[in-house]
């Protein structure tokens, strides 16, 4: 019964996805979660402790932070968030147990079975069986504190003895009875409060809802920024689910020492920021917030916002810090962003944060060199590929055309003499080293122009070497790329940026990071993605990162898709699930969001060296596959409106966050066992065809039986001939279930 109603539901889908046609599109969209700060969250988790009391501090730990000093400087080119990992154990940390009820006189912790009434309590005494008084009982003066948050504040309260007593004079022989309370409102309880002291000057942010990222900027003036939107510190939206707007992230400072300084010294406060770059731009309504910590009044004073705007400049502000009230041993500075709650959405990115004396209102030059984004791989086309392929395969592997962004931040051009360098470790063991010219990262300049960024691509194919000999079932490279120039820089840490060259049983062209939802829109329309393997091999499966956005496609069905190469476009179908059983999307908050679909049965199917991969979708709604922004690939990405007639290739740039996973070494770590199983080349033709006949083409000696399906989900036909014979039924498209001796083949046929 219950087969039938699964069967009845998806006759309703087919038909659905048959008959309704209507334009289709490719578009992007705001994700509302952030899967690589979700990871963050389930690390979080673990280091919680069960409090013994409800609604208390106990056992909780914080930070008591140190004080730093000017200057304080941020460019984000390394995190800079203090680090809150402590645990109870730590040898290091202090504890303070503090008592819900003290003496009043000597403030020492009453006994732990104390009990008290806020409430009067009384001795009754009957003098018949309807008269009685009533003695108030004396009262004492307590201290009792508030064990939800710490310090605790203690409050002078009058308490009564918990219990009541009854005596009836009345009664010969009857002894006086005492009640106790069973829950009095004033009992003994303790908290203990854990504390860490932080002693780490480099550190400077003492929160953690702002994202520090190298991706969401649009040219970055060096590497790394910090973003603030409408997801707090675990990827989440502070609004699930709703059009609130309101305060979301904030960016707060440790403490700061003034106390040296007055307004005569000239202390300037600056930053650059960014509205929208590859996120969400925020509208006129939405702002960003700069306040200042006022000690002396313990109050944030609002000293600059701007509102949002729909460009890609980075913005200078400079602002004097001149009132009294601020130079004090505590003086803190934060941002905080005013948008949507409901996802990442409204979004600013920081850059160069800077507080110093000395300085002047006209003082707005960033003297620097900077990498602008991290170098993303080292090999041609791919951020990664399986260890198996590359080993086989690698001779002419490494990129000809690896790029370079940096840009000369001086107001003045400079000297492009000095050699920048990119070198590969494994482990710690430098394995290659390669150097660049100044004269080529400027592509052929004299020097280095004044406020300008440089994009330029370098051929390391015979300078560098990834060693193929490693034994691993799968290797991790580290790449570090330095750059260099002979004026005195502000700032070193950006000179360098560093990134892991992995290699495990994958293709891909992306990051792993998503900055928008990409899908097609229109029912039945497909979406493929080029790979060219470095050799034939067998696919198991495919890696999607899906992202949730505005809408709720978690439901939403597709189908898994591998096509052969038609001349550089998706050609026929080698495999396809089973029409009854199709797909939704999966969201994963670790493994960097990635949630990989087998294919049905476990099979392992193989492709030449051309192939692509995606889905077929049955509804007219984006599903909202990862799109990665900074790594454009668009000419990889196709997508048909018309059962695959005709391809378009994509005009968004950037690249979906789907990866080909292939049988190699790692199956046994993974839990895959080796799979015999193939899906054969069989196909119909003709198709379509005209007179309702249709025969069976390839591999036909395996086909054990045929199965033919109308789009109702009725079967209408059996049959172990290879002619099939639709002549007496309706033209439109029917649905041929292959089953072989290893597989089952879904196709499907059109008769006219």
């Amino acid at each position: 019964m219950i087969l039938m109603q699964k069967k009845n539901i998806f006759v309703i889908v087919l038909f659905y996805f048959s008959f309704f046609f209507c334009f289709s599109q490719e578009e992007l969209g705001t994700i509302t979660v952030n899967l690589k700060l979700r990871e963050k969250k389930g690390l979080h988790g673990s280091l919680n402790i069960e409090k013994s009391l409800a609604n208390s501090f106990d056992s909780t730990i914080i930070y008591r932070m140190d004080t730093l000093s000017l200057p304080v400087f941020d460019d984000f080119a390394t995190n800079k968030f203090q680090i809150q990992n402590a645990s109870i154990e730590d040898l290091d940390i202090v504890s303070d147990k503090k008592y819900r009820i003290l003496d009043f006189v000597s403030t020492l912790p009453l006994d732990a079975n104390t009990a008290f009434s806020s409430i009067e309590t009384y001795k009754r005494t009957y003098t018949s069986d309807t008269t009685f008084t009533d003695e108030i009982f004396a009262s004492e003066m307590i201290k009792v504190g508030d064990l939800s948050s710490y310090p605790v504040v203690y409050n002078d309260v009058i308490a009564y003895p918990s219990y009541y007593i009854y005596d009836s004079l009345h009664v010969v022989g009857d002894e006086s009875d005492t009640i106790w309370m069973v829950t009095p409102d004033l009992t003994q309880d303790s908290a203990t409060q854990f504390i860490k002291n932080t002693n780490d000057s480099t550190l400077i942010w003492i929160d953690k809802h702002a994202y520090h990222n190298y991706d969401f900027a649009i040219s970055p003036w060096s590497l790394g920024v910090m973003t603030l939107d409408g997801l707090d510190e675990f990827g989440i939206p502070y609004a699930e689910s709703s059009n609130e707007s309101g305060v979301a992230d904030y960016l707060t400072s440790k403490p700061i020492d003034l106390t040296p300084y007055t307004a005569a010294d000239s202390l300037y406060f600056s930053f650059l920021y960014q509205s929208g770059g590859f996120g969400e731009s925020p509208d006129e309504m939405d702002s960003l917030i700069v306040e200042f910590y006022d000690l002396a009044n313990n109050k944030w004073n609002n000293v600059w916002s701007a509102n949002g705007v729909n460009d890609t400049l980075f913005r200078y502000i400079h602002l004097p810090v001149k009132n009294a009230s601020y130079f004090t041993e505590a003086f803190q500075f934060r941002f905080k962003n005013y948008g949507h709650l409901s996802g990442s959405f409204d979004q600013f990115h920081l850059d160069y944060v800077s507080l110093k004396d000395s300085s002047q209102f006209q003082d707005t030059l960033l003297i620097d060199f900077a990498w602008v984004y991290p170098i993303k791989s080292l090999l041609k086309e791919y951020t990664s590929v399986p260890w198996d392929h590359y080993k086989n395969n690698s001779a002419g592997k490494i990129g000809d055309k690896v790029n370079f962004n940096v840009r000369n931040g001086s107001n003045i051009q400079e000297n492009n003499q000095l050699p920048s360098t990119v070198s590969i470790f494994y482990g710690d063991v430098l394995e290659s080293s390669s150097s660049v010219t100044g004269f080529s990262i400027c592509n052929s300049c004299q020097n280095y122009a004044p406020r300008t960024i440089y994009s330029s691509y370098h051929d390391f194919s015979s300078s560098l070497s990834i060693d193929d000999s490693k034994t691993g079932i799968k290797e991790v490279f580290d790449v570090v790329g330095t750059i260099d120039v002979q004026f005195s820089k502000n700032n070193r840490v950006n000179d360098t940026t560093r990134f892991s060259q992995v290699f495990e049983n994958y293709y891909s062209y992306d990051d792993g990071t998503a900055e928008a939802a990409y899908g097609t829109t229109g029912t039945q329309s497909s979406l493929a993605i080029k790979f060219e393997a470095y050799e034939k091999d067998s696919l198991l499966g495919i890696m999607t990162s899906f992202v949730k956005s505005a809408i709720d496609v978690s439901n939403n069905l597709f189908l898994l898709t591998v096509w052969s190469d038609n001349n550089g476009v998706p050609g026929s179908i080698i495999y396809q699930d089973d029409i009854f059983f199709p797909r939704t999307p999966q969201y994963v908050d670790s493994n960097n969001g990635f949630h990989t679909y087998f294919f049905k049965d476990d099979i392992a199917l193989p492709v030449d060296e051309v192939f692509y991969i995606g889905w077929k979708q049955f509804g007219s709604e984006r599903l909202n596959i990862g799109f990665d922004r900074n790594i454009v690939k668009n000419e990889k990405t196709f997508y048909s409106l018309n059962e695959g007639s005709t391809w378009v290739q994509s005009s968004i740039e950037g690249i979906p966050l789907i990866r080909p996973v292939f049988s190699t070494g790692m199956n046994a770590q993974l839990g895959i066992k080796e799979i015999q199983r193939s899906i054969e080349n069989v196909y119909l033709a003709p198709n379509p065809s005209s007179d309702g006949v249709f025969n069976l083409k390839g591999d036909v000696f395996n086909v054990k039986k045929i199965e033919v399906y109308n789009l109702q989900g009725k079967r209408i036909q059996v049959s172990r001939e290879n002619r099939l014979d639709l002549s007496f039924f309706e033209s439109g498209v029917y649905i041929f279930k292959i089953q072989t001796d290893q597989s089952v083949l879904t196709i499907k046929g059109i008769k006219k």
